[in-house]
């Protein structure tokens, strides 16, 4: 089964489309405010509109109010709700639309735990354990610490790039892969060379 991907971190038309071209099946939009990312709902809401059939649009949040989700969300026209904080399971599922929970990695962190805690996302996003950040770090941690029998599908992220996808994926197996600073000239604006170089790295493996 091919190995889905994910760009993360959009904030412009034409990055939009070249990760749309190139294969990607999501877009990320960041809704949190202290983001280098971040985009407001009204500027993701013109990039989704012309986004064609069967691209899932993703919100990504820390630790939002549910007011903020719900605006961002009808706003932006999102298929997917991605929470990067200390969200709960029961916050989590109370907006009528599929979510993955992020989970920053470290070595004592019980990934089957937040998989069963976690039972109503669509998938666990793996992500690299930085203190203070939420996120975004360009970083990896060790693909070890993964558990081969996960209950959710793993999403993996944290320091993916052109060099290391292709050995990602050999090594975690994962259902699907997720790249923001990988793939820039520089925070928020993508680079088309490495969006088509990430994904045919993913077609490939």
């Amino acid at each position: 089964m091919s190995v889905r991907a994910k760009i993360c971190g959009i904030t412009r038309i034409e990055d939009a489309l070249c990760a749309v071209e190139s294969g990607a099946d999501a877009l990320g939009f960041v809704f949190w405010p202290k983001s280098a990312r971040y985009i407001t709902p009204a500027e993701a809401g013109k990039i989704t509109a012309r986004i064609p059939a069967f691209i899932q649009t993703v919100g990504v949040y820390v630790d939002p109010s549910p007011d903020w989700v719900e605006e961002t969300a009808i706003a932006a026209k999102l298929s997917l709700l991605q929470f990067h904080g200390d969200e709960k399971p029961e916050f989590c599922a109370q907006f009528n639309r599929p979510y993955i929970k992020a989970i920053r990695v470290r070595d004592n962190t019980d990934l089957i735990q937040y998989a069963l805690e976690y039972k109503t996302a669509c998938g666990l996003l793996l992500d690299t354990y930085t203190k203070g950040m939420p996120g975004g770090t360009g970083q990896t941690f060790d693909w070890n610490l993964i558990p081969q029998n996960c209950p959710l599908p793993v999403i993996l992220s944290g320091g993916l790039t052109i060099e290391n996808v292709r050995s990602a994926i050999k090594q975690v197996q994962p259902w699907a892969v997720d790249v923001s600073s990988g793939v820039e000239k520089s925070k928020g604006i993508k680079d088309e060379n490495k969006i088509n170089a990430f994904m045919r790295g993913v077609r490939e493996t």
